[in-house]
């Protein structure tokens, strides 16, 4: 039975927002995860669906937005002329689905708010490549940026959902292979596990009003990487080595959102390997509400969090 609870502890517009969410959209029931052709034509309709929200964030902010290649990776160059610190994004979507274009909900408020450069590297999506292509050609393209003469040292990796997952991993790989490591990281709602594991996936199932694992969810994370590899540290990161290393980080998550678990488990994992980390949670919130609501008053709190938390860290 899912539970749609505003709580009066969060803002009379997240209030609102919270009974606009639907079960129907919530459980519907996604391709299965070979079937290329059906993640191609859901691609398609989200890209539509989610095109309204970024177009009233770039009309607000008023960004310059550059499209550009990275050797053979596309991607978009927000806010070029930024002093900020230079950020990496991400984007979420399970993986599967969003663009670097669709999804500027997230990317722009963040590049103007926090006065940066954002480079949203457009990877291709799962089922298309498997895990191990997405995460050597988002190294690929951030091996241009260091060619291009920006210091890998100045960079903060920057992802959500399935981005924040992508922007430990691939820190990670980076890591093991001696290619060196960025400034710090900054993640919302990771999915740092792929399977349902984890006590918020059973205790918040009924009460998280956008996210849902049978056949949902669990379908991406098959596209993603078959069964026998999703407790890989570069697929679900919260199971990595972080004892020889990894950059401060800050992890956001909402106290309604499945992937709770995801949060507290990682920030553990690393806490433990004495790394610099901060969890910044927010109650009432939902999946990716810093990007999905950019312009609750929550959501502007969180972003000034991670503005705080990069200038401490990564300071120009």
């Amino acid at each position: 039975m899912f539970i749609n609870h505003s709580p009066t502890t969060i803002s009379k517009q997240a209030q609102e927002m919270l009974q606009m969410f639907s079960l129907e959209d919530r459980n519907q029931t996604l391709p299965m995860p070979d079937d290329l052709a059906g993640w191609s034509s859901l691609r398609a309709e989200i890209e539509t669906e989610f095109a309204p929200i970024s177009d009233e964030v770039t009309k607000k902010y008023k960004p310059e937005i550059v499209e550009i290649e990275l050797g053979t990776v596309p991607a978009l160059d927000i806010n070029p002329s930024a002093s900020g610190p230079l950020i990496i994004y991400l984007h979420g979507g399970a993986f599967t689905v969003f663009s670097a274009r669709s999804i500027l909900f997230c990317s722009v408020p963040v590049a103007m708010e926090l006065s940066s450069r954002v480079f949203a590297i457009d990877y291709t999506l799962a089922p298309d490549k498997n895990w191990e292509g997405i995460i050597d050609q988002i190294i690929s393209a951030i091996k241009v940026l260091i060619d291009n003469g920006h210091q890998l040292d100045e960079m903060v990796f920057f992802g959500d959902s399935a981005g924040g997952s992508l922007a430990s991993e691939t820190v990670l790989k980076m890591r093991d292979k001696g290619i060196g490591m960025p400034k710090a990281v900054v993640l919302w709602s990771p999915w740092s596990d792929i399977t349902e594991t984890g006590d918020s996936y059973t205790i918040l199932k009924d009460a998280d009003p956008v996210l849902y694992y049978p056949k949902n969810l669990e379908y991406c994370a098959l596209a993603y990487a078959l069964t026998e590899e999703q407790k890989h540290p570069y697929v679900s990161p919260v199971y990595g080595d972080y004892s020889t290393g990894f950059p401060p980080t800050l992890i956001q998550a909402g106290t309604k959102e499945i992937f709770l678990s995801n949060a507290v488990r990682h920030y553990r994992a690393l806490e433990n390997a004495g790394i610099n980390v901060e969890l910044d949670l927010y109650e009432g919130m939902w999946h990716v509400f810093q990007g999905l609501a950019w312009d609750l008053p929550e959501s502007k709190v969180a972003r000034q969090k991670m503005k705080k938390f990069l200038n401490y860290f990564a300071p120009i």
